[in-house]
């Protein structure tokens, strides 16, 4: 299945909390970047074809009891190597330098000034802002580099050894806080390793599309469990066009997903699509189980194993399936540590039988969730689908606090659509993570109509975020506040007050549940 035509970069991950960022970087400038441990095989790396290697930072001291280490054949096979941060370190005391702990820490945007003339700064100028972050520092050069450049405290700011294609620089070009950054790693990938950015939306697809098909035979059938949502669209739009009708999707509309989001799903996937789709309403038969049910972790264990039975009663009507499509994205793969191969053997996902016999297709386990938005435009999926908040598996049950009924699931989801749609008025949907309405399980005294009214409360939370591991509040301006407010209290049912959330994550988790 290692058939891919684009130029690769791995990058060694020695602990930096940037790699991933980093590895987003390499792939903005169009060249696809694996992530493997600090501590991968050399057959491990050679197995992605790599044309070229990074060593990320790290949190450790170099002198540290556990400092990772790295395979030292890596130096030595004539591929372009950047270390950066402990990268630098690393190579610097590998081939023969001199690393000391520096006499004061680091941690702070400072002035780089190039010493000499070289390939890695071209173009940059003489000076440059960057972000310095260490407590070690490079003090002799191995035999064989040229120190390139310097800053205070830092007395080898970057090095290289032209001949043997091995550059560092003990400062942070992917951060946002180094001016020229992205520009020194197209040094670093076009001018150096001689690559020509050829990995784009449109070369994956051809490229997936390809594997899909080498994988699947004529007569074995693909099943897909679409959610509605960006990953698992993607995923079934991709091997769609690899296979065609082999692929059936089943879309399990559990009675709590956005307002008008069933029918959006289906339209799509069958009109522009022409794809084989099975609907399941099964709203009532989900709400029965949750009735009288108010803790969080049982409302979504009884949503997932109930989407299990669904889904499998259903997949078991199709005959002989073969393969299961999963919208699994790179970052899970890292997270789990498991090997990022399209198709693999199925184990154990998301709790379905283990006497399911089918092997699995994950094509976009390479894939940022950014770049799963690229790639799902370049396919023809409705921008609307494609640019969709992100949303959780359990739906609106864990936006309910408290028990969830028939007229809390109605009052929120059209509380949650007057949001949303006063956001794209505003044109800021795009600016915006995550944007959604919560129903807390209070009811408070208001006046309408010069009436007494006691009814609930409608908590609004949007926040804006690179990933969702972290999170801030998104500034609304406050007419556009005001508007949602007016419009969910005139027109959602039985809502009186309207308030927002402004925690970040942390404290608060995005999601209330």
């Amino acid at each position: 299945m290692k058939h891919e035509t684009h130029e690769t970069v791995v990058i060694l991950d020695f602990g930096s909390p940037y790699t991933q960022l980093l590895a987003r970087r390499i792939r903005e400038l169009k060249v696809y970047c694996g992530i493997l441990p600090h501590n991968a095989s050399w057959e491990q790396i050679q197995a992605l074809n790599p044309q070229a290697l990074v060593l990320s930072g790290g949190a450790k001291s170099l002198y540290d009891q556990d400092a990772p280490t790295a395979d030292p054949k890596i130096y030595h096979l004539g591929l372009p190597v950047l270390g950066i941060g402990y990268g630098m370190q690393l190579m610097a005391k590998d081939l023969g330098g001199v690393v000391r702990a520096a006499d004061r820490r680091e941690y702070a945007p400072t002035t780089l000034r190039v010493l000499v003339e070289n390939d890695l700064f071209a173009g940059l100028g003489q000076e440059l802002t960057v972000e310095l972050s260490h407590s070690d520092h490079v003090e002799t050069v191995p035999p064989g580099f040229t120190a390139l450049a310097t800053a205070n405290n830092t007395p080898v700011a970057a090095m290289e050894n032209q001949d043997a294609r091995l550059y560092a620089v003990q400062f942070h070009p992917e951060v946002v806080q180094t001016q020229e950054g992205t520009e020194l790693l197209k040094n670093f990938l076009f001018n150096i390793a001689g690559l020509s950015g050829n990995w784009t939306p449109a070369a994956f697809i051809a490229d997936t599309v390809r594997q899909i098909r080498e994988a699947v035979g004529p007569n074995e059938q693909v099943v897909c469990g679409l959610s509605g949502g960006v990953d698992s669209s993607v995923a079934a739009a991709l091997v769609h066009r690899a296979i065609g009708d082999r692929l059936t999707c089943i879309f399990v509309d559990h009675g709590l997903l956005r307002k008008d989001e069933a029918k959006q799903v289906m339209e799509t996937f069958t009109r522009l699509f022409k794809m084989k789709i099975i609907q399941v309403d099964a709203a009532d038969q989900f709400l029965n189980k949750l009735a009288g049910v108010s803790d969080p972790e049982q409302k979504r264990k009884i949503i997932g194993a109930e989407f299990i039975q669904v889904f499998q009663e259903e997949a078991a009507k199709l005959g002989q399936i073969d393969y299961l499509v999963q919208g699994t994205l790179y970052t899970d793969v890292l997270e789990s540590g498991t090997a990022g191969t399209m198709i693999k053997s199925h184990h154990n996902v998301g709790g379905l039988p283990e006497d399911l016999k089918f092997k699995l297709i994950e094509p976009l386990n390479h894939l940022f969730k950014d770049e799963v938005r690229r790639v799902g435009e370049e396919l023809g999926i409705p921008e609307e689908l494609v640019w969709r908040h992100p949303f959780p598996g359990p739906g609106l049950a864990i936006r309910i606090l408290g028990e969830v009924t028939r007229e809390k699931v109605e009052l929120l989801q059209a509380a949650d659509a007057i949001f949303i749609d006063e956001i794209k008025k505003a044109g800021l949907y795009r600016e915006i993570w995550q944007a959604f309405a919560v129903l807390p399980d209070i009811r408070s005294v208001g006046v309408m109509d010069n009436q007494r009214t006691y009814a609930y409360t409608v908590a609004l939370r949007a926040v804006t975020s690179q990933d969702g591991t972290t999170a801030d509040w998104y500034r609304f301006p406050p007419e556009v506040l005001a508007r949602i407010a007016n419009r969910i209290v005139s027109e959602a049912p039985h809502v009186n007050r309207v308030v927002y959330d402004i925690t970040g994550k942390p404290p608060s988790t995005i999601e209330w549940e």
